[in-house]
């Protein structure tokens, strides 16, 4: 096998006479699974990378074979700190938006988008302005030419119009409570 050469280009030889070797020592020693054999023998070849005196290794198979015992038994020792996992905790990690909770969502919005432009049009610019924007009540009422207690105003039935478009069975109570007033 080539192992002449200097530096990186011998350690780029070393690679390519030694890994599947070393990816084949490592599921013999039971490493892991495939991924981790990979990830480890990635790992051997980065530490021999980063060691520059690879002229000194005279056994490049043993030592690289060294190596991933090393990495392979620091593997080993991290997962064995590592906090087990049970299968039910996975149900705990399913996305909270599930495919009906979406399209629940977006028939709100589009309720939502139809309820405001129902509202008239100074109504809509002062929601606009004071969300939207963060614009305050004092700026929105100079420029749209009214008074502050009128921008108020046009919030409160706002809201209100928007409470009973967005939720119809407001209307009823509404209503009772009004004729309950006249009573």
């Amino acid at each position: 096998m080539a192992t002449e050469g200097r530096g990186p280009s011998k350690v780029g030889n070393w690679f390519r006479d030694w890994q599947r070797p070393l990816r084949r020592f490592l599921a013999r020693q039971r490493a892991g699974c495939a991924a981790d054999i990979d990830d480890i023998a990635q790992e051997v070849f980065l530490r021999v990378l980063r060691y520059d005196r690879s002229e000194l290794i005279d056994y490049p198979q043993a030592y690289l074979f060294k190596i991933a015992s090393n990495v392979s038994a620091e593997w080993a020792m991290r997962s064995s700190r590592r906090m087990p996992h049970h299968s039910e905790w996975l149900t705990e990690l399913v996305d909270a938006l599930s495919p009906e909770v979406e399209v629940e969502r977006e028939a709100l919005d589009e309720r939502l988008h139809a309820a405001v432009n129902a509202l008239p049009p100074r109504s809509r610019e002062i929601l606009r302005l004071h969300f939207a924007e963060d614009v305050p009540h004092e700026e929105i009422a100079r420029r749209l030419g009214v008074t502050r207690k009128i921008v108020k105003r046009d919030i409160a039935r706002a809201y209100g119009a928007l409470r009973i478009s967005l939720d119809p069975t407001l209307v009823g109570e509404s209503t009772r409570q009004a004729a309950g007033k006249t009573l």
